[in-house]
């Protein structure tokens, strides 16, 4: 699923015919694809599960190491041993996305043996839906790429004239 729909597209770019659709959709995602690389999130939920060794502990601390996390639906300890929720808290406490779960007082992380992990199965992303400016900026990505398909390869770049003036695309 794209962070944008093809009628919103559609409406950015003027068009009224469904000829281009498949491409327009196309773009949308190639364009959710430059924004996640570039930011290093995804902006949108999705379900899944994420595994964890017991080199991102540190005492009580899980980290999640660069995901974000919305809402955790099952917790597997290292040792296969699922964890109640309410023998762990996420961090920030008051915040979305979490980045952290801490186990409470008296409760630890367990391994079975050297490759066992832990898993977190729960929703992951940045927010349920995408922020009204990465939606903008997604449209607006998705457009600049479709209008290239009609550009010579000379007008998708800034280009420098010989007196030194910049021109951009």
């Amino acid at each position: 699923m794209s962070y944008a729909i093809v009628n919103d597209l559609k409406d950015y770019l003027g068009i009224t015919t469904s000829t281009d659709d498949n491409l327009l959709e196309n773009m949308l995602m190639r364009a959710e694809g430059i924004i996640d690389a570039y930011t290093g999130r995804h902006f949108e939920a999705e379900t899944a599960t994420k595994y964890f060794t017991s080199a991102d502990t540190y005492g009580q601390d899980l980290n999640l190491y660069g995901y974000d996390l919305l809402t955790v639906t099952e917790l597997i300890n290292g040792d296969g041993v699922e964890i109640a929720s309410d023998a762990y808290r996420l961090y920030p406490r008051n915040d979305l996305p979490k980045w952290m779960i801490r186990l409470n007082d008296g409760k630890s992380w367990n391994f079975s043996d050297g490759d066992s992990e832990i898993s977190v199965t729960g929703t992951w992303g940045y927010s349920a839906t995408a922020p009204a400016d990465i939606v903008h900026a997604c449209i607006r990505l998705a457009a600049f790429l479709y209008r290239q398909k009609d550009t010579s390869a000379d007008l998708d770049r800034p280009m420098i004239t010989g007196d030194g003036v910049t021109i951009m695309p």
